[in-house]
Order: C-alpha cells, then sequence, then structure tokens
C-alpha cells in the first residue's frame, strides 16, 4: 500500500536545480512538487562503503536536501571492487570524505559527516532530526543498534544486504501511518544473525549498486509519496539467476501474498514423521548449536538465497519441510525454493511452535 509524502515541499528550487532536475519533474506522479520534497529531506545513510556508495551516489543526483553519512572507517584497496564512491588516491582516507566530494560533483545536496560509531549509547540522540534512515552497515550488531534507534524515533528505515550473490531490502517502521501494520527488524531476523563477513564469503561487486539503487528509490518513495514503498515486502535478489522477485515479511499478511505463495501449513507430524519429505533447517549457525529438529538438513537462509537451485536440486525431487525460529525466514526460503521449481511447505510456528506444540501433546 502506499503511505503519505514523508516530507513537506521546499517552496522553490534554485534555477539550477530546477535545470538539473527536469526529468524527474516530469515524472507523472512525482512532478515538481515531489522534487521539491526531494529537495527538502535530511536522510542518515548508516555507512559510505558497498551500499552506502550508490545510495549516496543515487540521492545525491536525485537533488535530495541533505544527507548525514555515519562512517569511521578510511578506504581500503580492497574496498573498490563494489565501494564505488571512492578512488585509488581515496586509499587510507575517510570514506565519509568520499561521500562529500562526490554529492559535491552532483547536485546542491549538502553532507554531514559523522565519524563516529553508532552505539546503543549514542545512537538515538545522533539521529536526531533526520527524516528516515537508510542502513548500509555489514555488521548485524550495527543494523541492531540502528534498528531500535530507528524504532525509538519512530523512523522508516530503508533495509538491505548483500552476501555472495544475494540481496534482500525492505523496509522497517514502528510507527507507519494507518492502516499499514509496523515492521521490525526482529521480524525478519528474530534470532538475530551470524551470517559471516563479506571478507569471508566475498560479494559480487555489481550486486551491490543493484541493492543499493534499490534501496535508494525506497528512500525517495517514501519522501515523496509515490509508489508502494516495500513494508511488510522482502525484495529478493538473485544475481546468478537474474532475478528478483518478493515475499511478504508478516505471515499474518496473507492478503499480500501471491496466491500462489508457500503458506506456513506443515505441522508436528510431518516433521516428526516426514515420510519422502526432506526437513530443512535455514537458521544461523548459531541457531542450530541450540538443537535441531532429528534428521533435518542444515541449508542457512543465506545459502538458499544465494543458488536456490543448487538446494532444490540437492532435493532429488523429494518435497521439502522448511524450519525456522517462528517461521519467517522458512516462508522467504520457501518463496526462492518454489520458484527454481522445488514442493515445498513451512512448519507452521517453526521451532518456538514445535516445542510448543510437542509440550502440549505430550
Amino acid at each position: 500500500m502506499s503511505v503519505p509524502a514523508l516530507v513537506a515541499p521546499l517552496d522553490a528550487l534554485s534555477d539550477a536545480e530546477n535545470l538539473r532536475t527536469a526529468r524527474h519533474q516530469r515524472l507523472a506522479g512525482l512532478g515538481p512538487e515531489g522534487q521539491r520534497r526531494i529537495a527538502a529531506a535530511r536522510i542518515g545513510v548508516i555507512g559510505a562503503g558497498g551500499l552506502g556508495s550508490p545510495v549516496i551516489l543515487a540521492l545525491a543526483a536525485a537533488g535530495v536536501g541533505e544527507l548525514v553519512v555515519f562512517d569511521d572507517d578510511d578506504v581500503d584497496a580492497s574496498n573498490l571492487q563494489r565501494q564505488v564512491i571512492h578512488r585509488h588516491q581515496d586509499v587510507g582516507h575517510p570514506k565519509t570524505a568520499s561521500a562529500e566530494r562526490v554529492a559535491a560533483d552532483l547536485s546542491e545536496t549538502r553532507v554531514r559527516c559523522v565519524r563516529t560509531r553508532l552505539t546503543d549509547d549514542n545512537a538515538v540522540e545522533l539521529l536526531e532530526g533526520v527524516d528516515l534512515v537508510l542502513d548500509g552497515t555489514d555488521s548485524f550488531d550495527s543494523r541492531e543498534i540502528v534498528a531500535a534507534a530507528c524504532e525509538r524515533r519512530d523512523l522508516p528505515l530503508v533495509w538491505g544486504t548483500v552476501q555472495e550473490f544475494a540481496g534482500l531490502v525492505t523496509v522497517f517502521w514502528s510507527a507507519p501511518p494507518a492502516p499499514a501494520e509496523p515492521v521490525r527488524l526482529r521480524d525478519l531476523y528474530p534470532s538475530g544473525s551470524e551470517a559471516p563477513a563479506c571478507s569471508a564469503v566475498g560479494v559480487f561487486g555489481p550486486l551491490c549498486l543493484q541493492v543499493g539503487s534499490l534501496m535508494a528509490a525506497e528512500a525517495l518513495k517514501l519522501v515523496t509519496g509515490i509508489g508502494r514503498p516495500l513494508l511488510g515486502r522482502v525484495a529478493l535478489l538473485d544475481a546468478l539467476a537474474g532475478t528478483q522477485r518478493e515475499v511478504p515479511l508478516r505471515t499474518a499478511r496473507a492478503a499480500d501474498a501471491p496466491a500462489d505463495a508457500p503458506r506456513a501449513t506443515a505441522d508436528v507430524a510431518q516433521v516428526d514423521e516426514p515420510g519422502d519429505a526432506i526437513v530443512i533447517d535455514v537458521r544461523e549457525d548459531a541457531e542450530v548449536a541450540t538443537g535441531m529438529l532429528p534428521g533435518a538438513r542444515h541449508v542457512p537462509l543465506r545459502t538458499v538465497l544465494a543458488d536456490a537451485g543448487a538446494v532444490t536440486g540437492s532435493l532429488d525431487g523429494h518435497p521439502a519441510v522448511l524450519v525456522c525460529q517462528v517461521g519467517k525466514r522458512a516462508l522467504i526460503a520457501a518463496q526462492a525454493l518454489q520458484t527454481s521449481g522445488a514442493e515445498v511447505t513451512v512448519l507452521r510456528g517453526g521451532m518456538d511452535g514445535w516445542n510448543t506444540r510437542r509440550k502440549e501433546h505430550a
């Protein structure tokens, strides 16, 4: 569903910005007023790396009024493969300096750099005054800090992640305008994440531009009130397959799901006595270390999204029952596997629900 414009428009643009943004202003639905909303926006960007780089480029080119860029890191030579705002001469210099330079080269966008790492103690204060936030960090600890601060300030959070050849984009918002429902980071990752760093498993450089561009588009949609933001939906990008699809984030929002989307229908009996079905646990390493269903295979969600075709092939034609902690991640995995031809169901309520029902039936 659409949501009202997040930012009130400026009274007028400069002559130079009117000329520069003429193609934006001709877009049906955006128009001159939408461009003046963009010029009035103050947007927080967390990280000037693989995702922050294309976000900063796209938002500065769009004419956002002010970008508040948070990054306390310096450019490393290994960043240049995917962090497209940095150059060889930037190695050893602050990443925020690159953000200032590229914005100045593109538009009248102001960049305020914050060379301070966000923590539980300072994040709420540092995000004061921004209209929305885009999170481009690569540490789940940092993502949790940013998400918690956005909840405290009732800020929409445009969220993206990349790993290997797979990407996710969605919008979290703890207090969206009615009738939209609140959606939070813990709805997608109720038990946190132990995904490996890109330095360990790699990341496909062009995918960072795809995901960052989609994040920037979500931000501009929220600012101007056009289109349908990814609120309650997760966009899944598979660079190897060349596909982009979506799944509902909240299982309660069944009306938002495609008619053929997998449902959380499997019950205790189907995982206790699966027959020819293969039970797949898509949780992270730290979660399965606390216990798995007997006979289940461990295939983390990131692996499913990186190569759903290979996971489907490993089933050898058998149906699969997918399991996570509460069911949401299993639904995302199920959508990816179903698209690649697998027959899938999802354990209703995940491991939490399974444990509860086992106790009730004991």
